[in-house]
């Protein structure tokens, strides 16, 4: 029988000015993964609720939101492989990877989870960082969905502006965040590092655009290996992120995230996904 998959685009919201780049990496991995003699279904997140089709064989998403994860789920228990997996999707939220990838001894800014209700008698506000200013001020769950989720503060009263801003919302629990001086680098990768050969896997890097470089010297191959134990220590088998390189060489990882656009590798990455789609497809069914 031919194995029939599922991909599940992104939702409109959380791709803000990234529409048909998260559109456009599904549909040229679903491509490929045809051309190897699977039948693929692309679906939104809407085409899930209600849906009777008959059960897919893999699922490959970019979907996050928790109520759309949850439709996933039952087939996820019945033992049909997700990539990602639903789990390292949630580990993505920030408040839930920050300890993560602080229990796997991965570097990161120091990092606060707090309430954002600065006016509520019983949600006192939050003191002053101990840290000198500027700070960052992120949502503490999904990444990126309109301007003002991620915000640099310059002052104890930026920051109390800032997060009424984003209680106004309904965004209940933020991250403060230290501000790490340096290069910022962006990152993706494909497949599972820490239990695979090297040559079993895809990983690239590039500088942030709009951004004063310096060019500090570093590892490449540091790089790499930090952001695939940051990728294991979540879960993740298709990610990208953001680290920082410092003046002395180090890194820090600010963020890590299930399948990115990868817009400036989409050509290179898309058929190296759907191997991967093929090969977690194989272990799927000798399991």
């Amino acid at each position: 029988m031919i194995p029939h998959l599922w991909g599940i685009y992104r939702e409109q919201q959380h791709s803000p000015g990234r529409e048909f780049d998260d559109a456009e990496i599904l549909r040229l991995v679903a491509k490929h993964v045809e051309a190897a003699g699977c039948q693929v279904h692309l679906k939104t997140p809407e085409d899930l609720r209600g849906a009777n089709d008959p059960s897919p064989s893999l699922v490959f998403l970019m979907c996050e939101r928790i109520e759309v994860l949850g439709l996933l789920e039952p087939l996820e228990m019945k033992g049909i492989p997700h990539v990602n997996p639903l789990q390292a999707v949630l580990n993505t939220y920030r408040d839930r990877m920050i300890p993560l990838l602080a229990a796997s001894a991965i570097p990161i800014p120091k990092s606060r989870i707090i309430s954002s209700n600065s006016s509520d008698p019983d949600h006192p506000s939050p003191q002053p960082p101990t840290d000198p200013f500027p700070i960052w001020i992120k949502r503490a769950d999904v990444h990126n969905t309109q301007s003002g989720d991620v915000e640099l503060v310059l002052s104890p009263e930026e920051l109390r502006i800032t997060l009424a801003s984003l209680h106004g919302r309904g965004i209940s629990r933020v991250v403060l965040q230290q501000h790490i001086p340096g290069d910022l680098i962006k990152f993706y990768g494909i497949g599972k590092p820490l239990a695979s050969h090297r040559k079993d896997v895809w990983f690239q890097w590039f500088y942030h655009r709009d951004q004063e470089l310096a060019r500090y010297p570093f590892s490449e191959e540091a790089l790499q290996t930090l952001t695939q134990q940051a990728a294991s220590a979540i879960g993740l088998e298709v990610y990208g992120g953001d680290a920082i390189v410092t003046p002395a060489g180090e890194f820090f990882l600010i963020d890590i995230n299930a399948w990115p656009s990868f817009a400036l590798f989409r050509e290179e990455a898309a058929p190296r996904i759907a191997e991967w789609l093929l090969r977690r497809l194989r272990q799927g069914a000798l399991s």
